[in-house]
């Protein structure tokens, strides 16, 4: 999950804004976590980081995605991801609706 960056501003090295699992995959590779592993474990490694759900959204302890997801065990970095992505979804859908959607397209 991934916005670009609005257009139009003179800052042409903007990058961009990054949110839900695209920071967590981030995060992954920086911490060079292995898998198979547990949540427990995933979220040890890093820290249990607060992790944005959308552009302009709130943000979400890592911990609590991962528990949202009722999985224990994750074989790959991929399904692990995988099976954050509908939670973080849902929880930028829950936290604004469409207003803050509309929003985040004009900011």
């Amino acid at each position: 999950m991934a916005a670009r960056p609005p257009t139009g501003d003179d800052d042409g090295d903007a990058e961009p804004v990054v949110f839900g699992i695209a920071t967590v995959d981030k995060h992954l590779r920086d911490a060079g976590v292995s898998f198979p592993a547990t949540g427990e474990d995933v979220v040890a490694a890093l820290g249990d980081p607060e992790v944005k759900c959308g552009p302009n959204g709130p943000t979400v302890a890592l911990s609590a995605v991962v528990e949202r997801t009722g999985r224990s065990e994750f074989e790959t970095r991929r399904e692990f991801l995988d099976a954050l992505y509908p939670e973080f979804e849902r929880e930028r859908t829950q936290s604004g609706g469409i207003v803050s959607w509309l929003r985040s397209l004009v900011s």
